[in-house]
């Protein structure tokens, strides 16, 4: 169904008007002695993130108790807006995808933290992106860029050059094609890449390294080249085709973690997964390195330049209804997961955190973590352009775009036809209104 920005913000302020009439907090009782907080999170076998901070933060606050709540990762949003409408939310809740961010403020769905960001500082990034009208309304805890990983065993069975640190997206899809020939010849498997049925996989990279090109503009002309490549490679046979992925729910953990494509573009939010399964045996183990992101030209490639990437921030935001009682603690867990103490913590399993600063030494020293020179500078040194610049249009905007991107990866449109639909849909629906 279509649906203009109209029907989006109309549907926001009913939600809001929702939940002006209930109320899941409690405001008797004093901040003092035992509590226990609601941490809102998705997918916690292969995302550690929320047990290790709820964990760290109990450590230091022995009297506080953080209960973990899991949704679905694929209707995070969907679910998270019923249930603050139901007045049964959690007392905190991460902002899982940044372009949702504008819907929650704008429906007065989240507590006022400026308090929180003003003590942070500048040490923590991220924090602009969850601004707006004067105030910080969410605490960025982690801030994922996306990189290439790659398997060497795969690539030193096929015979094939690894990554280093100067490809563009001709040389990946290069790359790809031989991987694909050499290891089939060599009676494995395995494909040259996997990409992952998301949208931000081919449009991130496409909005981030095109100059001049914006979501807001309406004009999408930007995402040919790199529509025109990843079909090419589905058709070549180097990566699974869309329809496959979805019809078999394939996952990139298992893509990747069981051998099946030698590389995969993702966040790096992925080296902490690939670490813990690689531990319990739900990824085999192999030897794997990460290299910077494939760029659009050589301008942006070499250790000497710093290559463009994307990649939002994650933050946590408070359930406006959790009462006085529990405020002081739901804001001092925020300080604690964006501050120095929850960076370590994060660090320590592998996720990137918002306060980079205070990790920068230690995160290789991680068992498991590659240790070669180029994965260091595929950490360090990155552009990162936000996928979901805040606006009351994005969210909107990104549906549309989501619907091309399903139509071109499954081939029930061409690139050209579905651009020019995407666009006028964006000025009828969305941008004119």
């Amino acid at each position: 169904m279509k649906r203009s920005i109209a029907a989006v913000l109309g549907a926001t302020a009913a939600i809001s008007l929702v939940l002006t009439g209930c109320s899941s907090g409690d405001d008797e009782g004093s901040s003092s002695g035992p509590q226990t907080l609601t941490l809102a999170g998705w997918s916690f076998a292969t995302t550690p993130e929320f047990k290790t901070l709820a964990d760290g933060f109990h450590a230091t606050h022995p009297d506080v108790t953080v209960e973990l709540k899991e949704y679905d990762a694929a209707n995070y949003d969907t679910q998270m807006v019923a249930d603050l409408a139901a007045g049964k939310a959690p007392d905190i809740y991460a902002q899982k995808t940044l372009k949702n961010f504008y819907t929650y403020q704008n429906g007065k769905q989240l507590l006022d933290v400026s308090d929180v960001a003003s003590k942070l500082g500048d040490k923590v990034g991220g924090i602009s992106s969850y601004q707006a009208d004067g105030k910080t309304w969410a605490i960025p805890y982690r801030q994922d860029s996306w990189v290439l990983y790659y398997n060497k065993t795969l690539f030193q069975k096929a015979g094939v050059s690894l990554p280093d640190g100067s490809w563009t997206w001709d040389d990946y899809a290069t790359a790809s094609k031989e991987l694909t020939a050499k290891l089939k010849a060599a009676g494995s498997k395995a494909v040259g890449d996997y990409e992952h049925i998301w949208q931000s996989t081919v449009q991130g990279f496409a909005l981030a390294q095109t100059s001049g090109a914006t979501i807001e503009s309406g004009d999408f002309s930007y995402l040919k080249p790199y529509y025109d490549r990843a079909l090419d490679l589905q058709n070549a046979g180097a990566q699974v085709k869309f329809g496959d992925a979805t019809t078999n729910s394939l996952t990139y953990q298992a893509q990747f973690g069981k051998q099946q494509a030698a590389m995969m573009v993702m966040g790096s939010w992925y080296i902490a997964t690939l670490l813990k399964q690689q531990g319990t045996g739900d990824a085999e183990k192999f030897e794997w390195g990460f290299a910077p992101a494939p760029q659009q030209t050589k301008a942006t490639t070499g250790t000497s330049a710093t290559p463009v990437t994307f990649g939002d921030p994650t933050g946590l935001g408070i359930n406006p209804k959790i009462g006085k009682n529990k405020e002081a603690t739901a804001k001092a867990f925020l300080a604690y997961a964006a501050g120095a103490d929850g960076a370590k913590a994060l660090a320590g399993i592998g996720i990137t955190p918002a306060d980079t600063e205070a990790v920068k030494d230690t995160f290789f020293q991680l068992p498991g973590v590659p240790q070669d020179d180029l994965s260091k500078f595929a950490f360090t040194k990155h552009d990162t352009k936000p996928e979901n610049p805040v606006s009351k249009y994005t969210a909107a905007l990104q549906n549309i775009l989501s619907d091309l991107h399903t139509a071109v990866m499954s081939g029930s449109k061409g690139v050209d036809a579905a651009i020019t639909e995407a666009q006028n849909r964006a000025k009828t629906e969305v941008l004119n209104k």
